[in-house]
């Protein structure tokens, strides 16, 4: 967990009045079908700041999920492509020490400073990697962005795990470096 998220959560009580668990059995017992619903009410009724109410509604939504079985479930039904994704956490583990790797529900976060990387199973027979590699011209192979949208400025299509090569890995250190 990144320590902006660890301090907001340990101010929270001070903050808010509440402590993320009392704002997480508020939430469930109005179960407020859209994040905007639950932002209006937090802000409107309880003088949430936004921050803290985009981070108690973010925060009380997530199961707790072990990252394993994320990272399992994304692979389900495409086992084939799990050694594109070990190849691409192993180079990015030798980056630093500095480098969180956070799985979500269908893709895995890499964060530095802020999110460099996101690795997704898009197809049964693709693995999309996202990066974020501000200024740096398209190329046949380094696509835009595609359905990552702002979360990343280009796109690599991956199918086989040679194509994690040295020119993937310069693209991902490039992106590290960025990302400081």
């Amino acid at each position: 967990m990144d320590k902006a998220l660890e301090t907001m959560i340990a101010n929270m009580s001070e903050k808010t009045g509440k402590s993320l668990q009392e704002w997480t059995a508020i939430l469930k017992k109005k179960n407020f079908a859209k994040h905007g619903e639950a932002l209006k009410f937090l802000k409107g009724e309880h003088g949430v700041t936004h921050g803290f109410a985009n981070t108690i509604i973010v925060l009380s939504k997530e199961e707790k999920v072990d990252d394993d079985d994320l990272v399992a479930n994304q692979y389900k039904g495409k086992e084939n492509l799990i050694p594109i994704y070990e190849k691409l956490i192993a180079i990015i583990k030798t980056f630093g020490n500095d480098v969180i790797i956070t799985p979500k529900k269908t893709s895995v976060s890499i964060i530095r400073k802020w999110q460099f990387a996101l690795i997704k199973p898009a197809t049964k027979t693709r693995i999309d990697l996202g990066l974020k590699l501000k200024d740096k011209p398209e190329t046949k192979r380094l696509g835009n962005s595609g359905p990552f949208g702002t979360m990343c400025t280009h796109r690599v299509q991956l199918t086989q795990v040679d194509e994690v090569d040295s020119e993937l890995k310069e693209w991902l250190k490039e992106a590290y470096a960025k990302a400081n």
